[in-house]
């Protein structure tokens, strides 16, 4: 996770630096913070325009969200209100939503002032509430614990160690801990051990996904949406070796994040449909 706009900036920044004393100026803040003086030192204005994109173009997605849910739900409020259509959910929808933004800055803070990177578990919680409101009312237990420990191993950069499969090193276990460190909250900062819990997590899954389709095939005539699901956890188990062997290369690891979202979101159709 790269850092670049250093303000929360709530009513302001809807728009990118629009002249050049503009991008000094956000560039001068970035240089502050600790991920330009001890990673991106020396970083050029054109280098660090491409890392501000990313994250602006973050912020202004999140903003049209909280657009297209508040303007929906101010005129359901006044023309539905008095309805069976209307329902006080909608108000917790947008509530989480903006707790989801206050949660995005509250993470992007934590890296501002001490630490390289953000703190991989304010990163998590931010992915955690994204998915949840994804999915609001069911939360896909093995899915969903995946996703979180993925973000735990994106935090930690957990992804540079072990980069063979299917062993670790050759090892189920990784061979550079023991019984101890499995024993204290340190276990969450702890990189062989959230990369075996992610591998694990993953073989569990599977080991369901397994169960899943064997009732679908033998039981629905509807098959095309397990199919899909399968198709998306097959695409992610690939995507996530590639970038497990190619030493976390930033496009697989960015397909791979990508593909999470495309796995919970098959789910949820599959679900759907199979509950309608």
């Amino acid at each position: 996770f790269c850092l670049s706009i250093t303000a929360w900036e709530l009513f302001t920044g809807v728009f990118p630096p629009l002249n050049n004393n503009e991008w000094i100026e956000y560039f001068f803040e970035y240089k502050k913070i600790p991920e330009y003086k001890n990673i991106n030192y020396g970083m050029t204005l054109s280098e660090f325009k491409i890392i501000f994109y990313w994250e602006y173009a973050h912020r202004l997605l999140a903003r049209f969200v909280g657009l297209f849910t508040l303007i929906p739900l101010v005129i359901f409020s006044f023309k539905y209100s008095k309805t069976k259509y209307y329902s006080n959910k909608y108000y917790f929808i947008f509530l989480l939503i903006c707790l989801q933004g206050l949660v995005g800055w509250y993470m992007v803070s934590s890296g501002l002032i001490n630490n390289n990177d953000v703190s991989h578990f304010r990163l998590s919680l931010h992915l955690f509430l994204a998915l949840f409101i994804l999915s609001l009312i069911i939360i896909l237990k093995l899915i969903v614990i995946q996703i979180i420990i993925g973000a735990f191993l994106s935090g930690l950069d957990g992804g540079l160690i072990y980069n063979t499969w299917p062993g670790m090193n050759g090892n189920f276990f990784p061979d550079d801990i023991n019984l101890k460190d499995n024993l204290n909250f340190q276990i969450f900062n702890n990189v062989s051990i959230i990369q075996f819990l992610h591998r694990f997590n993953a073989y569990f899954l599977l080991f369901f996904v397994i169960i899943l389709n064997y009732y679908f095939f033998k039981k629905s005539n509807e098959i095309k949406f397990i199919i899909l699901f399968d198709i998306a956890i097959l695409i992610q188990i690939i995507l996530g070796v590639i970038t497990l062997v190619s030493g976390v290369e930033i496009k697989y690891a960015s397909l791979h994040q990508l593909g999470s979202i495309f796995v919970l979101s098959s789910y949820l159709l599959l679900f759907y449909k199979n509950s309608s």
